[in-house]
């Protein structure tokens, strides 16, 4: 059921960034929208640092990941794509090989309808404009 919602997302997503008319790109959501984003969605597991101590990290089957390390963990580089397609996609993915079920919400089909391009490797993407400055958030925290 998951795989064929992930799909239906990825199949809206695609066919909405189809339609974008072809206007300016909208002003890119900042530092400030992502950790805004992330205090609101994502500290009660990952804590207020990002790395993975949140108030209900004890109670979970899994340790939540420390978010800063992402870049350190990936040879130095910020995982843009692959932060961004686990958080916004499959939730049977296991995101670095830990072969633990995901336990985190799925972000997903409500964001579709405010996307900004995102250069995820050389590509613009049509990025929930929510996530895309998550990413910027993520990138800035990282040690």
């Amino acid at each position: 059921m998951m795989k064929i919602t992930t799909a239906l997302g990825a199949t809206l997503l695609l066919s909405l960034a189809a339609c974008m008319p072809a206007k300016p790109m909208p002003d890119a959501p900042d530092r400030a929208e992502g950790a805004a984003f992330f205090a609101q969605n994502c500290v009660q597991c990952h804590g207020r640092n990002a790395q993975g101590d949140g108030a209900v990290a004890k109670g979970l089957s899994a340790q939540p990941r420390d978010l800063t390390l992402l870049a350190r963990d990936n040879g130095g580089r910020f995982p843009q794509t692959k932060t961004l397609a686990y958080i916004y996609g499959d939730p049977e993915d296991d995101f670095g090989g830990s072969h633990l079920k995901r336990v985190m919400p799925n972000f997903g089909e409500g964001m579709a309808l405010d996307l900004v391009p995102v250069d995820l490797d050389g590509q613009l993407t049509p990025t929930p404009r929510v996530l895309a400055g998550l990413l910027v958030y993520l990138e800035s925290i990282q040690r």
